[in-house]
């Protein structure tokens, strides 16, 4: 109600009104009176402070029984009041704006009602001219938790209610600019832009008769244009009744009448009724609305925009009076490209390219859905940073801030509307009560966005099922803007060869492989594939990524996606670290631990899957091999869809078991996009090859950005060597009994159960790995045969395991062990097959030769590197913030703790998995946060001749078989050697 239209416009604010406001939270709009007045910071959301209404979780359910469009009876409500101060400037009208508010927004001024407005992820304007006095003005926003528009709100996130954006008073003249509407084209084939600016304008529509005009500046050119006065309707003459006189004929041919459908038909007409068509067409025709200025510059010489190269123009639009005067101007940045499909492809100014996205929220720990412009940009650095060049608006329109650094920094931007209807995915979306709210949402964004480069698709919003409306609204957008295509994962969720209505692309959740591999192969396939959400990252996830990348970068018809999601949504209330998830604020019914599915956390500090994409999402890549790189040579392939390698250095160095060496920079190899070079490896890196692990390449910036300096690195590359395994000696003789020495607290046990991740407690895989019982190994005896020692295990429902054991001493505190594990017949997949023993307290640094730096798993170490490593222990746990499995490292031969207590180093014949903790499996699993796990001083090791992937069994493909152990027997041989301090 009174709500102004949705426009493109940033307007200079006359008065800011964020700050100090006087705060109440009332129990139902029927209550006068709440809580004590309380003074609050705007934005800021009560739920992040009020104690009364705490944020609450859930993912698909509503938080209430009700049904649409009925509210609960329990329906908070939060009033925001201020004073200030005012002084009329005459010819001028004052605009409040109100950036987002979270829920049904109710405007009251001087005791007098302004407006209503829902939509919580978009500006709400009113003109208050009307309502403002002279001096003190009381202005109150009042915010109310529930309304009929809340179905349509049910994304899985927090619900949080209050003033999430910006509040502002601004002033415009009575005849103003009312929007600016550009197109920025680019024609790859000519390489030149095409710039259509509409200008519109308030006062000026009703005039017969206008003098004014607009003036643009852009390119070093300066246009002017009329702005274009009403134009009757034209109507037919009335008919002369008078007959004292022979009226004059008007020369109008025969058949007149008929030149309306024939125009229409595009009928053959006899030339003679040509010119009367051509009027005809002039007259009946579409007019210039009243009101507007239109601009088409033609020929541009410009520099295309795209993710990688991301240039802007600057654009300047007066409104000029009868007099010349500029009374209203505007500045916006435009970026010339252009956005098309093609078959299967989705093309950039001509060019197919890979959607290496984000899913990403609004969320702070500390302040909910108020995020700084400071905060964006952070996020938006390490987006880049890690080679993300595309994000999903998941599942709102962000601030204009942050679109407007999408521009500059450069990410391809899916711009996604303010609609989820989860809970009710098969009602909303063919509900005619609920058709103008998806209209104007989905308007809303459009108007308001349309002039971003970064945009280069609209997405009718998520998970709302499909209906009649989505249909109303995508009809709505492709006439009202034709330069960008449609997303809606609804429309293909069941028959990803339907829904054409409603979007351009085939956009799936969560696909797998093979479905992803058939309709590549699919005679039938029509559209492009870029994928909405996968490579779910719940806790210890993201297992795959390298598997979809393969069919992403060589199947026809796929374009890559959007991982889910980019940042843990946690919360920090209190601020004291302690990070909580549904249910920890007693919100019920709700979703637990459902959204930790961040490749960051709360923080931004990045999980190591996020260091997995960096390295699959890298612009440059290694497409040669050790036998190359052995003569001297290394080739790389710019994966680079516009730019060269000009923008980056590369430093090599030599990855031995003594640590790194020998490391030279380079700048990259001149490849165009697309194209492959090769480096001539310096004299100083071929020399110390005879004893390499790896050759690695380090890609950094070469210039200084906004989202980072110079020399940041963006991705890690390495070319591997054969390598040789440690040849462990053979004893003499075996030792029988348990194995003892002073700095074991345990000895070395089996074990086969980790802390169960997300992924492995998920629904679809139906409790297996409870099922197989070897979270609990009960000895039931202890058979020795001279140096071989024979023990078989109970798990906890009544399978035999046998572990066949040789310890071989080899001197003082060294030991040659030889491992052998038979597990049941039939159990086909489990977690882990290894030894676990525990040490003495006084251990605190580690140092492997193997994969790292950071975690990996065997279907997430793409982008892990070979090399010998050091990490404090305590650093090797990833503090996923529900607690479980963590801090594993693959591939390693040898391993080496060191501490005040002395040394214990492993070798290993075969490459073993490993993790050295603080914390037992089952310390892990007992605990519902990290910050309940108490700092302690021992450590728990863990060697694995079998582990299982990660995948992303939550909600997706399971961890694949290859990356399951799934054999009945192992057999291994490692070596332990224990030495005291002072030994």
């Amino acid at each position: 109600m009174n709500r102004l239209p949705m426009h493109a416009l940033r307007r200079t604010p006359d008065i800011d009104l964020d700050g100090e406001w006087d705060f109440q939270l009332r129990r139902s709009p029927h209550e006068a009176d709440g809580t004590a007045w309380k003074t609050v910071a705007v934005p800021s959301l009560w739920t992040m402070h009020e104690r009364e209404d705490r944020p609450h979780y859930t993912n698909v359910v509503m938080p209430f029984r009700e049904v649409p469009p009925a509210v609960p009876a329990r329906n908070p409500v939060g009033v925001y009041r201020r004073t200030f101060d005012w002084s009329p400037r005459p010819g001028r009208r004052a605009i409040l704006h109100v950036g987002a508010a979270e829920g049904l927004l109710t405007v009251s001024l001087n005791g007098a009602r302004v407006g209503v407005s829902t939509d919580s992820h978009l500006a709400a304007e009113f003109d208050v001219t009307g309502e403002l006095v002279a001096g003190s003005n009381t202005l109150e926003l009042a915010v109310t938790k529930w309304s009929a528009a809340s179905y349509l709100e049910d994304q899985d996130q927090w619900w949080q209610s209050g003033l999430s954006r910006p509040v502002f008073l601004y002033t415009v003249p009575d005849v103003r600019l009312a929007d600016v509407a550009t197109v920025a084209d680019y024609e790859p084939a000519s390489g030149r832009g095409r710039l259509e600016v509409t200008v519109s304008t308030v006062g000026l529509d009703h005039l017969d008769e206008v003098d004014w005009s607009v003036r643009i500046d852009v390119l070093g050119r300066t246009e002017t244009r009329p702005v274009t006065p009403r134009v009757p309707a034209p109507s037919l003459p009335r008919p002369n009744r008078d007959r004292s006189t022979r009226p004059e004929p008007l020369g109008l041919p025969d058949g007149v009448m008929d030149l309306l459908s024939m125009n229409a038909a595009q009928a053959p007409l006899p030339e003679e009724l040509v010119p009367a068509a051509d009027l005809m067409k002039q007259v009946t025709g579409p007019q210039a609305p009243a009101g507007t200025a239109a601009f088409v510059l033609d020929g541009l010489d410009v520099a295309p925009w795209t993710a990688e190269t991301p240039h802007l123009e600057d654009l300047r639009v007066r409104l000029l009076s009868p007099e010349g005067e500029a009374v209203d101007e505007t500045r916006l940045r435009v970026g010339f490209r252009r956005v098309r499909i093609e078959g299967r492809d989705l093309l950039v100014n001509g060019r197919r390219v890979l959607i290496q996205g984000v899913n990403r929220h609004d969320v702070d720990p500390r302040t909910g859905r108020v995020i700084s412009r400071e905060l964006m940009l952070a996020e938006l650095s390490l987006l880049k940073r890690f080679n993300i060049n595309a994000i999903r608006t998941s599942h709102y329109p962000n601030d204009p801030a942050f679109l407007d650094l999408c521009d500059e920094i450069g990410f391809y931007v899916v711009d996604e509307a303010d609609i989820e209807g989860h809970a009710f995915t098969s009602t909303l979306a063919h509900d005619p009560r609920y058709l103008p709210e998806f209209l104007e949402r989905i308007s809303r964004m459009v108007l308001r966005d349309r002039n971003h480069p970064s945009v280069i698709v609209w997405s009718l919003g998520n998970e709302t099922g499909y209906g009649a409306n989505h249909d109303a609204a995508a009809a709505w957008v492709r006439r009202f803007d034709g330069t960008r295509p449609l997303h809606y994962e609804g429309a293909i969720a069941h028959d990803w060869h339907a829904g054409h209505a409603a979007t351009d692309l085939v956009c799936p959740m969560y696909p797998s492989f093979e479905a992803l591999q058939a309709f590549s192969a699919d005679p039938r396939a029509d559209r492009p594939v870029i994928v909405c959400e996968y490579a779910h990252s719940q806790g210890n996830g993201t297992g795959g990524l390298a598997d979809y990348w393969e069919l992403f970068e060589n199947l026809p018809g796929l374009q890559g996606g959007f991982i889910w999601e980019f940042k843990d949504h946690a919360l920090d209330l209190d601020g004291d670290g302690r990070h909580r998830y549904g249910g920890d604020f007693g919100d019920e019914p709700n979703d637990g631990v459902d959204f930790l599915n961040g490749l960051v956390f709360p923080d931004l500090t990045p999980k190591p899957a996020l260091y997995e994409a960096r390295g699959l999402f890298c612009p440059i890549r290694i497409t040669s091999g050790a036998e190359d790189a052995e003569t001297g040579t290394l080739r790389l392939l710019n994966r680079q869809t516009f730019a060269d390698l000009g923008g980056y250095d590369l430093e090599l160095r030599v990855e031995t078991e003594a640590g790194p060496a020998g490391a030279v920079t380079l700048p990259a190899p001149p490849a165009a996009p697309g194209q492959e070079a090769t480096i001539s490896l310096p004299e100083a890196i071929r020399a110390r090859l005879g004893t390499a692990l790896a050759l690695t390449v380090t890609v950094r910036t070469r210039h200084d950005a906004l989202w980072a300096p110079a020399g940041t690195e963006v991705a890690v590359h390495q070319v591997r060597f054969p390598r040789p395994l440690p040849r462990l000696p053979r004893g003499i003789g075996g030792m029988d009994g348990e194995l003892r020495h002073p700095l074991l607290r345990r000895p070395p046990a089996l074990c086969l159960w980790r802390a169960l991740t997300d992924n492995d407690a998920a629904f679809a895989l139906d409790n297996r790995f409870v099922r197989s019982g070897f979270f609990q190994l009960t000895p039931l005896d202890v058979k020795t045969d001279g140096a071989v020692v024979i023990t078989r295990y109970a798990a906890a429902f009544g399978d035999e395991i046998v572990h066949t054991r040789t310890v071989t001493p080899l001197a003082d505190g060294d030991y040659l062990l030889d491992e052998k594990v038979t597990l049941p017949d039939g159990i086909g997949d489990g977690l882990r097959v290894g030894m676990e023993f525990e040490l003495t307290d006084g251990f605190d640094q580690a140092r492997w030769v193997g994969l790292g730096p950071w975690e990996n798993y065997p279907d997430r170490r793409a982008s892990a590197l070979l090399g010998a490593w050091e990490s404090p222990i305590d650093e090797l746990a990833v503090p996923y913030l529900r607690p479980q499995e963590n801090g594993t490292r693959g591939e390693v031969t040898e391993l080496l703790l060191s501490g005040p207590a002395g040394t214990v180093r492993t070798r290993h014949a075969t490459p073993l998995h490993m993790n050295v903790s603080r914390y037992t499996v089952s310390e892990l699993e007992a605990a519902a946060h990290w910050w309940e796990l108490r700092p302690n001083r021992r450590t728990i090791v863990h060697l694995d001749i079998a582990h299982r992937g990660v995948g992303t069994g939550f909600l997706g493909p399971d961890t694949r078989p290859a990356h399951r152990p799934s054999r009945s027997e192992h057999a291994w041989r490692w070596r332990l050697t224990l030495t005291g301090a002072g030994r």
